[in-house]
């Protein structure tokens, strides 16, 4: 007679093991010897094992009686009444746990296809005011001769033969615990329940094709890198009736000239001599709307900031837009003709000495970050 295997061991808990304990314990061994996660010979063996000892460790009756008489029913000792049990072979406590199990009404319930992901490349200028696109994508969809149904047109998919159109076979065996009946997914039609004897001769049966696209898309203004625009329902084709996956386009601006973009703002650099910062002046400046004349007080020190408002990026779904941010660039002439250095001389005879050391300002500082 064959030894009895001790359960408890082979889960590698001890015999006052909670229920939580031992559901715990086969998740983390299920999940590690599955057939399907490791290639190991031996690993079917060990699910096989850890399957049993879980069968009988979370059924409270069967438990009491192995710790009773240290077997299971079957092995030497009375029935107790499980005569049959049904189940989907060793793997279904597994995927009753990991989410695999799919019974045929699923495998044929209508469900949604993939999605597709568009990448869309932009000018600064087109970010800014938005723009109608036309973008061309290849997806899967249903076979444009038989329409997804994967026969030839005039003829109709036939009942699989195999299982009767249930897409499931049942075998029964004999086990320690009596009788089973094992149901798995039928070979001939993959769980399908019918099979194509007259394939569609453009899709060769399978219902579907790749096939490119060009699609237009009416682009908002404002969108940036971070920016994700979905196209419903243009994705690939569903499965069993299923809507179709969505499109979802994602950005890639180029660099402008002398504009950089912060979010809703606009960056740019605006280089004065240092007559123009001393004495105050206007200047004309560029926008992403044309001209711009900007006034500077007397006095304009390197690295001053103004905001002139609303001049920036439309904010998407809002009529707010962003700022246009100019930071002023004192230029330092580093040649000078003659007439030029005689009248800098005399300037700096007419200015005061700056002979003070002082701490470094914190908008010096930010210079070195």
């Amino acid at each position: 007679m064959a030894t009895q295997k001790d359960y408890y061991d082979l889960l590698g808990i001890p015999h006052n093991a909670t229920d939580e304990q031992i559901k715990k314990a086969f998740r983390k061994l299920a999940m590690e010897h599955h057939p399907d996660r490791n290639s190991n010979p031996e690993a079917s063996q060990r699910f096989q094992e850890v399957n049993e000892a879980y069968e009988v460790l979370s059924d409270s009756q069967k438990r009491a009686y192995y710790d009773r008489y240290g077997r299971t029913p079957g092995n030497g000792g009375e029935s107790m009444g499980f005569d049959t049990f049904e189940f989907g072979g060793l793997g279904d406590i597994f995927e009753a746990f990991f989410g695999g199990a799919t019974s045929t009404a699923q495998r044929r319930s209508p469900h949604k296809g993939s999605d597709i992901v568009s990448r869309v490349s932009l000018t600064f200028e087109e970010a800014y005011s938005g723009v109608q696109r036309e973008i061309e994508i290849s997806r899967v969809e249903l076979c444009s001769v038989c329409k997804g149904v994967g026969s030839k047109p005039g003829t109709n998919p036939e009942k699989c033969p195999e299982c009767n159109g249930a897409g499931q076979v049942r075998r029964t065996q004999q086990s320690i615990f009596g009788r089973f009946v094992q149901t798995s997914t039928c070979s001939r039609c993959g769980g399908q329940g019918t099979i194509i004897t007259s394939p569609c001769p453009h899709c060769k049966g399978q219902g579907r094709e790749r096939v490119k696209r060009k699609l237009s898309a009416n682009i908002p203004a404002g969108v940036d890198e971070e920016s994700q625009m979905k196209l419903q329902h243009e994705g690939e084709a569903g499965f069993f009736g299923g809507s179709a996956g969505d499109l979802y386009i994602r950005f890639e601006i180029k660099p402008h000239k002398f504009f950089v973009r912060n979010h809703s703002d606009i960056i740019m650099a605006l280089p004065l001599n240092f007559a123009q910062a001393a004495l105050g002046c206007n200047v004309e400046i560029p926008t992403m709307e044309g001209k711009f004349t900007l006034k500077l007080s007397a006095g304009t020190q390197h690295g001053k900031v103004v905001h002139i408002k609303d001049k920036g990026f439309p904010r998407i779904h809002s009529k707010n837009r962003g700022d246009q941010i100019v930071i002023v660039k004192v230029l330092t002439p580093d040649k000078l003709d003659e007439k030029q250095r005689q009248l800098f001389e005399e300037l700096s005879q007419s200015l005061p000495k700056t002979d003070e050391w002082s701490r470094p300002s914190d908008d010096l500082l930010q210079h070195l970050s």
